[in-house]
């Protein structure tokens, strides 16, 4: 997110209501696949809910727009326990209101507390519900707060770094909760919505859904990974002359690559162990995960690694995106 798009955030966030996209849904032919409920004499379809939460300044509102525009009835700084009250209403609307998305976050602060009872109002009612946080890095929070020279909602009297970390104390169990963590840090608006339109714009999602990252680690962890796999057991093609100006995507790197001793074993036995975490992510009904591949720079093996793993993933049934995140940087 760039610094003018924070502000553009920043001043969405100052304001709280709802973005009515009820004319849009019903011309985009979103049909919920949840459960029904008894509305009077008839069967009510209950809606699809997204609750978007996450860090002041991450990008909360361009997500939120952006499923607005996908046909969602969004509604902004809803307080958690109005929540179930909302899918109720969507679900008396006669199917005019098949998905919505909630956006939930600090500023609802004494709010907050009753959104873990509202999650489990909503289980208890079968209610299809995904959690979406947006994340960021300390350092890009504060270039975007400095930019825009308002104030975290949490710094009180403190800096804007004390907000940041009093928020990400209140947020950690939402966090751990979530369906799909999105890093903004890097990330301008129109990234961002590729990244919610790629998550959501399909008219059928699939059961599960993939990133499969590959990064150095002398760049750091990725923090929206729910999986890392480290490849630097492996030799490292920066050290044969030849190799070294290419990436993972030459066929010859791959092939050094994958010649060495334990490299396929590795993918064969990491794609079972996946296997197995995809079975467990199905049934607790988790649709998203990235998987973070790495190697020193993320130029060589982790690339490589990453293009097979992907492609096994794929043939798997599992609708997969590759992402080489430090490809490129050295």
């Amino acid at each position: 997110m760039t610094e003018h798009e924070h502000e553009q955030e920043s001043a969405h966030d100052g304001t709280d209501g709802a973005h009515d996209s009820t004319d849009r849904a019903d011309g985009a032919g979103h049909v919920s696949t949840g459960t029904t409920t008894e509305t009077g004499d008839a069967a009510a379809a209950i809606p699809e809910l997204v609750i978007i939460s996450g860090m002041s300044g991450a990008g909360r509102s361009t997500a939120a727009k952006c499923l607005e525009d996908l046909g969602w009835f969004v509604v902004d700084n809803l307080p958690p326990a109005l929540i179930p009250t909302m899918v109720e209403l969507g679900a008396r609307s006669q199917g005019n209101v098949a998905r919505i998305a909630v956006v939930v976050d600090v500023r609802g602060r004494r709010f907050f507390d009753n959104l873990r009872e509202s999650l489990a109002d909503l289980a208890a009612r079968h209610v299809t519900r995904r959690i979406v946080f947006l994340e960021s890095s300390d350092d890009a929070l504060v270039r975007r707060f400095e930019s825009v020279r308002r104030p975290h909602p949490l710094q009180g009297d403190g800096r804007i770094v004390d907000g940041i970390a009093a928020e990400r104390d209140l947020l950690r169990e939402l966090r751990g909760d979530a369906d799909l963590v999105i890093d903004t840090s890097s990330l301008n608006v129109h990234e961002l919505r590729a990244k919610m339109d790629a998550q959501f714009a399909g008219d059928e999602e699939p059961e599960l859904r993939a990133t499969v990252m590959s990064f150095g680690f002398k760049y750091g962890l990725p923090v929206d990974a729910d999986l890392v796999a480290d490849c630097r057991f492996l030799p490292n093609p920066h050290w044969v002359p030849e190799l070294r100006p290419f990436t993972g995507l030459n066929e010859e790197v791959s092939a050094y690559v994958f010649n060495q001793p334990g490299a396929k074993e590795f993918l064969n036995q990491y794609t079972e162990l996946l296997q197995l975490v995809a079975a467990g992510y199905r049934r607790e009904g988790k649709r998203y995960v990235t998987i973070a591949v790495g190697c020193t720079g993320g130029k060589h093996r982790s690339v490589a690694m990453s293009e097979k793993l992907a492609a096994r993933l794929a043939a798997e049934g599992i609708e997969t995106v590759l992402v080489h995140r430090d490809m490129g940087r050295e």
